[in-house]
């Protein structure tokens, strides 16, 4: 597909006039968590994207101009004709950039909004190891907007400055009750409740002291926000 009035674009777009114009591809110059997202998702629902480009923070575009960074990306964005790229939803909502629904795994077409990302956090729930590492692009669920990711942090399970420790939590569990009141004027979705609550039990669990010395693998991933990955066109 490389042209807006695709026959395939125009069957997912059936009341829309599509222009007879080539489609300029926009992608990040700099290896990014908003990349491997993006990517993670595309290796999902394309065979062929995985198996020729694959998943990473940095990958081997087959085409497209390059930006640095979200905010490279959408003033590339920005001033391309019949662009389209990929930023966090915040990017393409402080530039003003219009940006479509996309189907999730359920078959529907959903935009990207605080409802659909925080219902793609909800339908992983389940799937989520003890230490919070999971992917939830393409997640589960009719209204679950599927270019989704959390934002992490992560905290030693030993912390053996008790003062460093009790300031360290404090935040953390702010972040996750109060600090979730602060996320939707920076367009971030608050984490659904069976998440937080997970959370709050591993919270629960951080150290003051061992007996042995804590190790690079006692590091626990700790998700404060959930963010949109989502294409924007011009």
């Amino acid at each position: 597909i490389t042209r807006w009035n695709d026959p395939a674009i125009a069957k997912a777009n059936p009341d829309v006039s599509l222009p007879d114009k080539d489609i300029v591809v926009v992608h990040r110059q700099d290896g990014s968590g908003t990349t491997y997202v993006w990517t993670d998702y595309l290796s999902k629902v394309s065979m062929e994207w995985r198996d020729r480009v694959g998943r990473g923070i940095s990958v081997n575009w087959p085409v497209g101009l390059a930006g640095m960074g979200n905010k490279g990306v959408a003033a590339v964005v920005q001033k391309t004709p019949y662009s389209i790229g990929y930023t966090e939803l915040t990017y393409a909502v402080r530039n003003n950039l219009s940006y479509g629904s996309v189907r999730n795994s359920s078959g529907k077409f959903v935009k990207a909004d605080f409802a659909s990302v925080t219902a793609a956090a909800a339908g992983s729930a389940d799937a989520m190891s003890d230490d919070f590492r999971v992917s939830i692009t393409n997640a589960p669920g009719s209204d679950a907007y599927p270019i989704s990711s959390f934002t992490w942090m992560l905290v030693p399970s030993v912390i053996t400055d008790a003062a460093k420790r009790e300031a360290i939590v404090s935040f953390i569990r702010w972040s996750l009750t109060k600090g979730q009141e602060f996320l939707q004027p920076l367009n971030y979705a608050p984490l659904p409740a069976p998440i937080v609550a997970r959370e709050e039990d591993a919270i629960s669990k951080i150290k003051s002291s061992s007996h042995g010395r804590a190790t690079r693998e006692s590091a626990n991933a700790i998700a404060v926000q959930l963010a949109a990955r989502n294409g924007q066109q011009r």
